[in-house]
């Protein structure tokens, strides 16, 4: 839908069991972008559908972020590593 923006929450790993995959852009555990030490990882949502897990207190994001905000994110050295030209 035109005008509706995506979020991103930075979840810890050890809740990435609790993730009901249907109520984000993701579709399975495969499929999250995880940081390079594997500590925590990247779901997406549409910001007008807060995911219920997340509304009940069920998983507390560490981040929420914005697009922009999220490829700031990952292009840090935590999330991205050095590729040597």
């Amino acid at each position: 839908m035109e005008g509706i923006a995506d979020t991103y929450g930075i979840i810890k790993s050890e809740d990435l069991t609790k993730i009901d995959f249907s109520q984000v852009i993701e579709s399975n555990e495969n499929t999250v972008r995880k940081s390079l030490d594997l500590s925590k990882f990247v779901i997406k949502w549409n910001s007008q559908d807060i995911p219920s897990f997340i509304t009940d207190g069920s998983i507390i994001p560490l981040q929420i972020l914005t697009h922009l905000e999220c490829v700031e994110l990952m292009d840090t050295s935590e999330w991205s590593e050095n590729i040597q030209e």
